[in-house]
């Protein structure tokens, strides 16, 4: 086995502790497959309330930490805890008026609260006597961090060999603020070119500082260093080209499983696809549809927001439902953007009997719309890694999707989903009607696109496999470029 390394793993997300979307997906599943490769990884957290206020088998640790701010020295705390169902420690940084919010993120001092919490990280490890060789932050909240090691931290002998590694998890959230964050973080650096005067972008940050750079897809690290892409960072991407690299994220088999998911009624697997049947008349019956057989039903479960291409939808889902390519259901299920949501309203009142709209949150429900939906689609704008199209595979249902970012990595056109190119509501349109034609007349067919689906390995494992590699070419770099 590879040598065992210490990995300082710091994220504003973690689930079960705090998710707002994919981040926390990825902060409470990689660190426990990198365990299980045998490395030390200790995830680095904020408090927020809810962890403030008691959460289970969390735990206050006896300590204090002094943190050095341009402000004068800050008192903090921490608690601890693990990953469920490993043994990865999570410490979470305490500090009553920065970090114990209701909220994740949406405050004006949202830059301050993560540069302190990314300083305090560092305490904490002094405090513990625990010696990192690799930081890895994600995204902008953590990449202050990396701006600190790179530039102040080099003047402490104990931080002058840790390597670092930079994730982008959505570059169009960079965190701007003002040049007096570095006062407050006691560091001096130059402007970046693409910071306006008095700026900083911590995003840009991360990526100009990191040993390497990595998005959560090849595909999207490929997209980020085009204009159309880049949200302004493209140039500095292509800079750091050599160093930028993409890793799809992966799924949390335990969670995600059809033959053992506690939150359906009917299981099934490769081997017993018949009783998906069962999961279809499950899901109409919940949804209030009647329990047609042989129809394709299509499902959409998503933000509702426009990076997730629903601009496109409209026609097409009313062609769809007017029967344009044979009888056929559909199912929404997602809350956001004001103009989506009463798209789909109309639409569900309009094609009642056909249709279901589900605007909110229904955690329950979600399973049950991959596992009993025959088409899952996903035609978005941009869309760094995705998770949707890989659960919905591995519940046998056949995303349909725009081959962007992740989605073009993980769904191959007539093999595993049905993709297409162009942004626009006919080339939708087009991909519906080959997925639903397939579904009607080739049934073989069909049943081998969903077993290649089934079949295909989104693990942790494999993507851990990836990440561990990235340190090693951190921690080479460092060693060689100092």
């Amino acid at each position: 086995m590879a040598e065992s390394l210490r990995i300082m793993f710091l994220t504003a997300e973690a689930v079960p502790f705090a998710k707002v979307g994919g981040l926390g997906d990825v902060g409470g599943s990689l660190p426990k497959a990198l365990r299980a490769m045998g490395h030390d990884v200790r995830v680095f957290m904020p408090a927020y309330r809810n962890i403030e206020s008691g959460y289970p088998g969390v735990q206050s640790m006896p300590l204090r930490l002094d943190v050095p701010t341009g402000s004068g020295v800050i008192q903090a705390g921490a608690f601890e805890g693990t990953l469920p169902g490993s043994e990865v420690p999570v410490y979470f940084i305490a500090q009553q008026n920065l970090l114990n919010r209701e909220n994740i993120y949406g405050y004006w001092d949202d830059p301050y609260r993560f540069a302190f919490f990314s300083r305090a990280a560092f305490t904490l490890t002094e405090s513990i006597d625990w010696q990192p060789d690799v930081l890895h932050a994600h995204d902008w909240h953590s990449a202050p961090a990396i701006v600190w090691l790179n530039t102040a931290g080099q003047g402490n002998p104990r931080y002058q060999d840790v390597a670092s590694v930079f994730t982008i998890h959505n570059l169009a959230h960079q965190g701007l603020t003002s040049w007096n964050v570095f006062d407050y973080l006691q560091l001096y650096t130059h402007s970046l070119t693409e910071e306006a005067y008095g700026q900083v972008n911590f995003m840009a940050r991360g990526i100009y500082h990191a040993n390497i750079v990595n998005t959560v897809s090849p595909s999207y690290a490929r997209e980020i260093m085009t204009p159309e892409g880049g949200v302004g960072l493209d140039s500095l991407l292509r800079y750091r080209q050599r160093d930028l690299h993409g890793i799809l994220n992966g799924l949390d088999y335990d969670e995600w499983n059809p033959a053992t998911d506690k939150r359906l009624s009917h299981h099934f697997d490769q081997d017993s696809l018949d009783q998906r049947e069962e999961a279809r008349r499950a899901l109409q019956a919940a949804v209030g549809l009647p329990q047609v057989p042989n129809i394709p039903i299509l499902a959409l479960i998503s933000r509702l927001d426009m990076q997730k291409g629903l601009d496109l939808m409209g026609h097409p889902i009313h062609l769809l439902l007017n029967g344009y390519s044979g009888p056929a259901q559909f199912i929404v299920l997602g809350t956001g953007a004001a103009q989506y949501e009463d798209m789909f309203s109309q639409l569900a009142r309009y094609h009642r009997g056909k249709m279901a709209a589900y605007i909110g949150y229904h955690a329950g429900l979600a399973p049950l719309i991959y596992a009993g939906s025959d088409m899952f689609l996903m035609p978005s704008l941009f869309e760094p890694c995705g998770l949707g199209q890989m659960i919905a595979m591995r519940y046998g249902s056949v995303p349909i999707v725009r081959a962007t970012g992740g989605l073009a990595d993980t769904v191959h056109d007539g093999i595993t989903g049905f993709s297409f190119y162009e942004f626009s509501a006919g080339a939708l349109w087009d991909a519906i009607q080959r997925a639903t034609y397939i579904y009607n007349v080739d049934p073989d067919s069909w049943r081998d696109i969903q077993l290649n689906g089934m079949n295909a390995d989104f693990s942790w494992s494999r993507s851990a496999q990836g990440y561990r590699q990235l340190y090693e070419w951190a921690i080479a770099q460092k060693r060689y470029r100092g």
